[in-house]
């Protein structure tokens, strides 16, 4: 079995048409392989987790109740952009699996929607909120190395606390920045070849190879898009994170959550 799968051109030549969705099964158990493995590792190798430096209670105290976390706008385009995912995501692989529907304008609706949310994201993340604070820098890098040393057994400084988000957070956003921009980007190109009131229908924008390359890559992100939500559900309600996840609903966190596992210096508590 393989990936992509290809057809002839009617110039003989092969063109990739789209992905093989044997490969829904294979985002699904790898998913459900990562919750086993990660249960593992908290059960039986994961150790406590400490930090090199603490914020003295005094300060602590002096903190606000409830910290500001996210804002109104960045959490409505959290849940709209979920929303649009799940659609997208059954629209287009539940047809596949034997559940039949009128699923085309559901699944371009639902693309228009998590486009248009993206851009939103993208200016109110660049002018209106600290745009690099979700990407990671120095000091995430040198504690990621920390961390796995001492995973390891091996003497290691404790790692600092972390700046407004954990390395893994920052990474996972990466991950889903990736594969969310591949599914946006060639699903815009895609709307051209069905009828939509948006644009007028055109079949022939681009060449047969382009067009199955772009089919293929959607679908690669498609598929990729099922493990990392399952990943991102899992995480949210795990109970150590239900305090985070509480946080994409009311915006805040409790400042004894904020003092233990974040630096003051990196991410300055602000109220609500």
């Amino acid at each position: 079995m393989g990936i992509i799968e290809f057809a002839k051109s009617p110039w003989g030549q092969d063109v990739p048409i789209h992905i093989f969705f044997y490969l829904i099964y294979v985002a699904v158990i790898a998913g459900l392989t990562f919750f086993i493995g990660h249960v593992i590792w908290l059960r039986y190798f994961a150790k406590k987790e400490e930090f090199a430096d603490s914020t003295p209670p005094g300060e602590v105290a002096k903190l606000p109740a409830e910290i500001k976390r996210h804002s109104l706008p960045a959490r409505l385009f959290h849940w709209v952009q979920a929303g649009a995912m799940l659609t997208l995501l059954f629209s287009a692989f539940l047809p596949k699996v034997g559940v039949r529907f009128e699923w085309l304008q559901w699944h371009w609706i639902a693309g228009v929607v998590l486009t248009v949310s993206i851009v939103f994201h993208i200016i109110h993340a660049s002018f209106f909120m600290n745009f690099w604070s979700i990407w990671p820098d120095k000091i995430d890098i040198e504690d990621a190395g920390r961390r796995w040393k001492r995973s390891q057994g091996e003497k290691a400084p404790a790692p600092r606390r972390f700046g407004k988000y954990p390395m893994e957070n920052k990474m996972y956003h990466l991950a889903i920045v990736l594969a969310g921009l591949s599914v946006t980007l060639t699903g815009f190109f895609m709307l051209f070849r069905i009828r939509t009131p948006l644009f007028t229908r055109n079949s022939y924008m681009f060449g047969d190879m382009t067009n199955g390359l772009m089919y293929t890559l959607h679908g690669l992100a498609g598929v990729g898009l099922i493990a990392l939500i399952m990943i991102h559900v899992y995480f949210a309600l795990r109970p150590e994170k239900l305090k985070i996840s509480r946080s994409m609903v009311y915006g805040t966190i409790k400042r004894e959550h904020y003092a233990e596992h974040h630096d003051p210096k990196r991410w300055v508590a602000e109220a609500e």
